[in-house]
């Protein structure tokens, strides 16, 4: 089968791999859609000796199997379902099992993959398949930590929100802070194609980057610069919340000045989702689906992946699509 090899400093080629052979427990998924991940980008400069690629859709080829037919995203953490954390419902911060699908085991950019049944997340069938791997990071992430915060929040209708990167995550919290009734939502990004398109979405304001004259009850921050991190201590107001959402590999320092140290604020981190929210997720994306559907700005072949994953990294697509 084709699969994309990362070789490291930017280097990326379509490969032949043997086909992959389930495990007990496992099930053969035959790809469909894999969206393009800004977090890739680690693994594109530093080479990966597995198939990167976790935002996964695809239907189970396995015949005989009960789940054979079955269009699937892939939930992305393997959990071993048994350790506290994952009996409490968190299943996306498993206490014994660190194994991530496209990052330490063989992931999407390829034509199949084999899956753990357990991470196998039911698509129904009004759900296209371009709208499908938005289930995942761009919906699940960005909604799980507005669910996680929201008892800590002042009244939707007169909370003041911040979203700093607009993203596919970002944007796509955005929604999910729409579709939750705040209707005070500013964006911070410094690209202007993406300042006007989270005001076509609903955001009522562009923040400049930087700015910290401005206060609000919760920002989201999801660019995983820390320069934003920096800005959202500054300008988180008294009570509110710095949620973070998005990552990064270096150390963050926080420079504990006036502004940071004299006030009482929550600072959140959010990873992931639980696959108990799959059904709200599959929801949000049915009232929003038109809106979800702008994100989708390219979808390509397999073999096309290298030249636009490198697009991708300059900055010239948004939330491209891999068909396989």
């Amino acid at each position: 089968m084709r699969a994309l090899q990362f070789s490291g400093e930017g280097h990326a080629a379509v490969v032949e791999r043997a086909m992959p052979v389930p495990a007990a427990g496992e099930v053969l998924l035959q790809i469909r859609r894999t969206a393009l991940c800004g977090s890739d980008i680690k693994l594109w400069r530093k080479g990966a000796a597995q198939v990167p690629g976790h935002e996964i859709f695809g239907v189970v080829q396995q015949p005989g199997h009960a789940l054979h037919g079955q269009r699937s995203v892939v939930y992305i953490p393997v959990h071993c379902g048994r350790c506290s954390a994952c009996l409490a419902g968190f299943t996306q911060c498993c206490e014994t099992e660190s194994t991530l699908m496209g990052w330490n085991r063989d992931g999407g950019y390829a034509e199949f993959v084999a899956v753990p049944q357990q991470c196998l997340l039911p698509v129904p069938d009004d759900i296209d398949d371009d709208l499908a791997p938005l289930l995942l990071d761009t919906t699940g992430t960005a909604a799980h930590g507005l669910r996680l915060v929201h008892r800590l929040l002042p009244p939707p209708a007169t909370a003041r929100v911040l979203v700093t990167g607009a993203g596919p995550v970002g944007l796509g919290g955005l929604l999910a802070l729409l579709d939750a009734g705040f209707t005070n939502v500013t964006v911070a990004d410094p690209r202007p194609a993406r300042q006007q398109l989270a005001r076509e979405l609903g955001a009522q304001g562009v923040l400049p980057v930087g700015d910290l004259t401005q206060r609000f009850d919760l920002v989201v921050e999801c660019s995983g610069q820390h320069a934003a991190r920096d800005q959202a201590l500054h300008i988180v107001a008294p009570h509110g919340v710095v949620l973070w959402v998005g990552e990064s590999d270096e150390p963050w320092l926080v420079h504990e000045t006036k502004a940071v140290r004299r006030k009482d604020f929550f600072l959140v981190r959010s990873f992931y989702f639980p696959k108990s929210e799959h059904a709200e997720n599959i929801e949000l994306i049915r009232r929003h689906r038109d809106a979800y559907r702008r994100l989708v700005d390219h979808r390509f072949d397999l073999a096309e992946l290298p030249a636009e994953f490198e697009r991708f990294v300059r900055g010239e697509r948004l939330k491209p699509l891999m068909m396989a």
